[in-house]
């Protein structure tokens, strides 16, 4: 049993009040909330009711689960159950698209045809530095977690819980309906992938998209990680990914236009046989979830705008081993490659400032690098 950063519990052995922070291993890895404990005595106390917990959850899990009997895969990864949405306090400040039954932002739907950016002022620098900052220790704190057995609605969970105590709101929960806290994009889901009650795999390929709205402003993150041993291929595709957009960045300065940081994508992804998805691209962010700058990744786009100082946006390229077409699994949400072959992604909240940029997502230790080089041999 391992200690976790987690706010204070119960013990859930009966008649015990203590409080617990020890989880039981078990759960953890089947994905079952809850399964707090005071003690090691405690813990093994009470193990012979416990583990019939463990028992009715494998249970559960060997039963063939296919929402969508007519539909063709195009790759070997399946949908699993998904759990409950979860609930945020209502203590915490909320988007409008929040309490909406359609999950609709009235504020973006206003502004939808525009052109025009938004320069940001002081006071808006401010707040969505601040929530950039809080999507990334999110995102810290899940990665922490990353391992072969944990399920994606632990992460869920684990980011759900994060962003509560920042006094956060996930963004992601209920926009335009999406039921879960974060996306959990596996091997050949390019981005938007429900979290569910799958286990990872060893050699997984998994991308974590973390958005938090605090005090009213958006920050929005996202990085690939390898899951146990991964092949010198997914490496290669992960590393890529990661390196064509740092290359991006290299020409976020005032007076570039939009539409060049497709070509300096596309043009590195393409001299190491890759290719890059057409279909989503990045965004302007700030007040709003989505907004303008459209920001595509690919060459040759009609993206509209001047870089300018004050403008906040994120560059997020989806990269694939094989072709850039996609499609979407009947859940409306997750977007996989249409050959079923993995894809790649990181992202980042960028702010022009007067000379450049600035990365206001950035990772804020070892050296800002990214968790999968930690595991590069």
């Amino acid at each position: 049993m391992g200690d976790e950063n987690i706010n204070e519990r119960k013990c859930e052995t009966p008649n015990c009040e203590k409080s617990a922070k020890l989880r039981c291993p078990t759960c953890i890895k089947l994905g079952i909330s809850g399964s707090f404990f005071c003690s090691q005595e405690c813990f093994k106390g009470n193990w012979d009711n416990h583990k019939q917990i463990h028992k009715k959850a494998k249970a559960v899990a060997v039963k063939p689960y296919n929402p969508w009997p007519d539909y063709e895969f195009s790759g070997k990864l399946r949908p699993f159950p998904v759990t409950p949405k979860r609930e945020v306090p209502d203590y915490i400040l909320r988007p409008d698209y929040a309490d909406h039954p359609q999950g609709v932002s009235l504020c973006e739907t206003t502004l939808k045809g525009t052109t025009s950016i938004k320069i940001l002022d002081e006071e808006e620098i401010e707040g969505v530095t601040l929530a950039s900052k809080l999507a990334r220790e999110v995102l810290d704190t899940a990665a922490k977690h990353v391992a072969v057995g944990v399920t994606t609605d632990e992460l869920d969970r684990i980011v759900h819980e994060a962003c509560i105590e920042r006094n956060c709101y996930p963004s992601p929960l209920n926009y335009y309906r999406f039921p879960k806290s974060c996306c959990t994009s596996v091997n050949e889901v390019i981005c938007h992938g429900i979290p569910d009650m799958r286990p990872l795999e060893d050699g997984d390929l998994l991308n974590i998209d973390i958005t938090v709205y605090h005090k009213g402003f958006h920050g929005d993150l996202n990085e690939t990680f390898l899951v146990g041993n991964v092949d010198e291929a997914g490496k290669k595709l992960v590393r890529v990914t990661y390196e064509c957009l740092q290359k991006a960045f290299e020409i976020v300065r005032p007076g570039e236009k939009y539409r060049e940081i497709g070509n300096v994508i596309q043009k590195y992804v393409q001299a190491h046989g890759f290719s890059v998805v057409r279909s989503y691209c990045g965004h302007g962010i700030h007040r709003l979830f989505h907004t303008t700058p459209s920001v595509p990744h690919y060459a040759k786009n009609k993206a509209i705008g001047i870089m300018k100082p004050g403008h906040c946006f994120t560059i997020e390229p989806m990269i694939s081993e094989g072709s850039w077409s996609d499609e979407t699994w009947p859940d409306e949400w997750t977007a996989v490659t249409r050959d079923g072959k993995r894809s790649a992604q990181f992202e980042q909240t960028l702010l022009v400032t007067e000379t450049g940029c600035e990365i206001l997502t950035r990772r804020r230790d070892k050296n800002g690098q990214p968790y999968f080089m930690d595991n590069l041999s």
